[in-house]
């Protein structure tokens, strides 16, 4: 007997694998939080299986998605980042990545860690939506919208909300597996 899954992730291996074993449960590790976020930006106007894709070409790309060196790259390094085909060469999100990494060491001196910060806006605990198969799932929220908007006053890039939310949704600040989906209560068991 097959396993229900969200139908997002359906006929993918690579698809489904991300979905059951990392959409959605919670993270509050800054580094992995990081890493999500740096994928989500350069996702944007993109699908995500593109993204998950690449992904191990950007952990090379990117070395494993540190922020500290990321944050201290180089003209020279950002030239080279533009010559890998293993990676989105977007001349904008790469030095957007650069950019956002210095602002995320901020975010972190400010507030003792990026996930203190960003999980303050759901109480630092999950949000379940109980998603129902029929309905389908939010590209955005209320939160979203606010995360968002606080992000791009400190200065981040390619944080729009519907970039935010779908980063709410890989790292379980909200759970929107839906209730059918076997996932759904193993997720909810995390938090």
């Amino acid at each position: 007997m097959s396993k229900e899954r969200c139908d997002w992730c359906k006929g993918d291996k690579l698809y489904e694998a991300y979905h059951d074993k990392e959409w959605g449960v919670p993270v509050y590790d800054d580094a992995t939080i990081f890493e999500f976020l740096m994928l989500e930006t350069f996702q944007a106007g993109l699908s995500w299986i593109t993204i998950l894709k690449k992904r191990e070409n950007f952990r090379k790309a990117f070395d494993d998605f540190d922020y500290q060196k990321i944050a201290n790259y180089s003209d020279k390094k950002t030239e080279s980042l533009l010559q890998d085909s293993g990676i989105i060469r977007n001349k904008l999100k790469i030095k957007s990545a650069i950019s956002n990494a210095k602002l995320f060491i901020e975010v972190q001196k400010e507030f003792g860690s990026f996930s203190n910060y960003l999980w303050a806006y759901v109480n630092h605990k999950p949000i379940d939506n109980k998603i129902n198969p029929t309905k389908g799932t939010p590209a955005t929220s209320l939160i979203s919208e606010k995360i968002s908007k606080d992000l791009k006053k400190r200065g981040f890039k390619f944080v729009g909300p519907t970039v935010i939310y779908a980063h709410m949704q890989a790292t379980g600040m909200v759970n929107d597996h839906i209730t059918t989906c076997f996932r759904y209560e193993e997720v909810k068991l995390t938090s």
